[in-house]
């Protein structure tokens, strides 16, 4: 009994002395790689800060074009129903104030007078129908679908250049349109027309 309890009080110093040559054994490592080990090291963290930060990039980025989309789908809905509103009650009241004015004023016949309220109605609606058709481009996220598909996310993947290239994302879009090498609009795998960003 003794004797096992002499070899346990001299346990902890074999442990001791483990530890220590383990420790010399780090420190006897060449310089070099305990500085190559440090440079890892530095790089793995600055990666992961990378990352984080294109991540950050990222959804600033989705919030931002998901707030002009939705500001733009409003503008988009007023201006069409600026085009309706035109269309229609200029249509009613100026046939009708134009063409008694024209055919009992100026002797017109009705047919004549009927034409000229029409196409300032037709001018108003086509005025207003354009301003619609241009703020309802901002609702298709261009600027994140750009993104994601330089990421190799989406359909457009494969039109757009490498994430590390210095080619903006915008710029190979437009020099790049989705086509299928004979001038037709490109198709997805269900089919369905690839849309430019």
């Amino acid at each position: 009994m003794g004797a096992t309890g002499a070899g346990d009080n001299r346990d902890p110093d074999r442990h001791a002395g483990k530890a220590r040559e383990s420790a010399e054994g780090f420190d006897a490592l060449p310089p070099d790689l305990l500085e190559a080990m440090r440079q890892i090291g530095a790089t793995g963290r600055a990666s992961l800060g990378a990352a984080g930060d294109t991540a950050k990039a990222l959804r600033t980025l989705v919030v931002a074009d998901v707030a002009l989309a939705r500001s733009a789908a409003g503008r988009s809905l007023a201006f069409g129903g600026m085009a309706a509103a035109f269309g229609a009650s200029a249509w009613l009241l100026l046939m009708a104030t134009l063409v008694v004015f024209l055919s009992r004023q100026l002797g017109w016949s009705w047919s004549v007078a009927m034409l000229v309220p029409a196409l300032l109605s037709l001018v108003a609606a086509a005025v207003a129908g354009v301003l619609a058709m241009r703020y309802f481009e901002h609702t298709r996220l261009q600027a994140t679908r750009r993104q994601l598909a330089r990421l190799g996310i989406g359909e457009l993947a494969e039109f757009m250049p490498d994430p590390d290239s210095p080619v903006s994302a915008r710029a190979a879009s437009a020099r790049n349109p989705p086509s299928n090498g004979h001038g037709a609009p490109a198709k997805d795998e269900q089919g369905v027309d690839v849309t430019p960003p």
